[in-house]
């Protein structure tokens, strides 16, 4: 749920295009025909960008170093540890704002339907500057799931490596930037 890189990569689009990009995670199936096509367009770019950035070579690199018993969750963790670098690096209050008016004035899907105003209310995209708050925030995804809670479990290691987290966000950053050019 990497709201903040999706924003960043889509926000020379249009409020409906980046509103695509915000709720593709709760959009399911290849029919978006239902969908303004300005919506579609930006669900088809948010799956564009998820598929590159787990294809890139860091992030294979970091899934390799992840604890075996959570590399499975591992993906989901690494997401919103490359919002917390937008944040801490590039905060940008404007896009943030921007990105709360277009979610607060559409209806989310039904998967994202109780987590949005949870996420406008608590300021996440901001947040996520603070590294505590998005471990935190990787751990209560990991609430969600079945069984044991593999992603708290995998805090301590993302702690442990956040140096090494740090060095794949700057390669990969610019590599994403590029390939998604506005």
């Amino acid at each position: 749920m990497n709201f903040l890189a999706h924003a960043w990569l889509s926000r020379q689009g249009s409020d409906d295009f980046l509103y695509g990009n915000l709720v593709a995670d709760g959009v399911k199936g290849a029919r978006l025909e239902s969908w303004p096509p300005a919506v579609a367009a930006g669900i088809r770019h948010h799956r564009q960008v998820d598929a590159a950035i787990d294809r890139h070579a860091e992030v294979l690199r970091l899934l390799r170093m992840a604890p075996q018993a959570q590399r499975r969750f591992a993906g989901i963790a690494l997401d919103l540890v490359w919002d917390h670098f937008l944040a801490s690096r590039y905060p940008d209050a404007r896009l943030v704002e921007r990105c709360y008016r277009v979610l607060g004035e559409r209806r989310a899907p039904s998967r994202l339907e109780g987590m949005v105003p949870a996420m406008i209310d608590g300021d996440w995209l901001q947040r996520y500057a603070d590294f505590d708050f998005t471990c935190r925030a990787i751990a209560g995804i990991g609430q969600r799931l079945r069984g044991p809670n593999q992603l708290a479990a995998l805090t301590p290691w993302l702690r442990e490596e956040y140096a090494s987290l740090e060095a794949a966000f700057v390669a990969l950053w610019p590599d994403m930037q590029q390939r998604f050019r506005e």
